[in-house]
C-alpha cells in the first residue's frame, strides 16, 4: 500500500530524467494531475495525457530535455510531507530560487503555483518545488 502518491510521482519524473527516458506513467489523482500541468506550463515538462483503461486511470508524461540531452528538471523535491506538513502565507511563497524555480501550493481555489498564489493573494499547503 502506498502512502504517499505524491511523493511517489515526483520520484518517477526525478528518476526517468536521471535515466533519459522519453516517458514515464504515474498514477492518477486529481492533485498529481493538477501538479503536472503545473509543470507543464512552467516549462519543466513536454506533455502529459491522461490514459483510462477500464476504471483505472494513468498519466503518461513526457519529459523534456535541452539541445545537450540534459534534463531541464535541476531538482524536484517534496516539501509538505505526512509527518510533517509545511504551510506559508502569501507573502512567503512569493518567489522560490530568485524566479528560477516554482512552488507547487495547495490553496483554498486550488493546485496553484506560488506566483500564481501571490497574485490572487493566498497562501496555503507548499507541495513540492522544482526547478
Amino acid at each position: 500500500m502506498m502512502t504517499d502518491i505524491i511523493a511517489d510521482s515526483l520520484t518517477r519524473i526525478r528518476n526517468a530524467a536521471q535515466r533519459k527516458l522519453d516517458v514515464t506513467t504515474l498514477l492518477h489523482s486529481n492533485t498529481i494531475e493538477a501538479i503536472v500541468s503545473i509543470f507543464v506550463d512552467k516549462g519543466y515538462l513536454e506533455s502529459y495525457k491522461v490514459k483510462e483503461d477500464g476504471n483505472k486511470k494513468t498519466i503518461k508524461v513526457v519529459l523534456k530535455y535541452d539541445d545537450n540531452e540534459k534534463s531541464v528538471i535541476n531538482e524536484i523535491k517534496k516539501i509538505s510531507k505526512p509527518g510533517r506538513r509545511v504551510h506559508q502565507g502569501k507573502d512567503a511563497i512569493r518567489t522560490f530560487k530568485n524566479g528560477y524555480g516554482t512552488l507547487v501550493v495547495s490553496t483554498s481555489q486550488g493546485v496553484l503555483a506560488n506566483d500564481e498564489a501571490y497574485k490572487r493573494g493566498i497562501g496555503g499547503e507548499v507541495i513540492c518545488s522544482i526547478w
